[in-house]
């Protein structure tokens, strides 16, 4: 039993594990930041440019069922309305980490890039003005012996 909690423990404290864990807490709040966009900002003029519509009351109403006993159930409803405004919840959120994981991506292939460079060899030094005459003897010495 102490050594699968040691494994749990290694497993828990490794840097994605944690990074994971925090993305999704992040996550879950950007989705609520969203859904109040989308109920609160967009969909109203939505509603209103197409005639007072409210999404969200949207539904089409199932026939009634009567039981035995004489009995009614009440009547169930779909509700596409929100089911419209959710699916938009999902647009915007995807674009959103569609755009990070682009950013991310463009980030790191930079990183990589740089890493992967060869580092640039140094170029020689000019040679000073007294190599240079020392050279130049050089030269006529060796065209003399030859």
């Amino acid at each position: 039993m102490g050594k699968f909690l040691n494994d749990f423990k290694q497993f828990a404290m490794r840097g994605n594990v944690l990074d994971m864990a925090v993305g999704v807490i992040i996550g879950g709040a950007f989705g609520k930041i969203v859904s109040s966009v989308v109920d609160d900002i967009i969909m109203p003029p939505i509603g209103w440019l197409i005639g007072g519509v409210n999404f969200s009351d949207l539904k089409f109403t199932l026939p009634t069922v009567e039981v035995i006993g004489g009995e009614k159930l009440e009547a169930a409803t779909i509700n596409y309305g929100n089911f419209i405004q959710t699916t938009l919840d999902f647009l915007i959120v995807a674009f959103c980490v569609f755009m990070l994981i682009k950013v991310v991506n463009k980030l790191t292939a930079k990183k990589k890039e740089e890493e992967n460079k060869p580092a640039e060899t140094p170029k020689a030094p000019e040679p000073s003005n007294e190599e240079k005459l020392l050279m130049e003897i050089r030269d006529l010495l060796k065209d003399k012996k030859a």
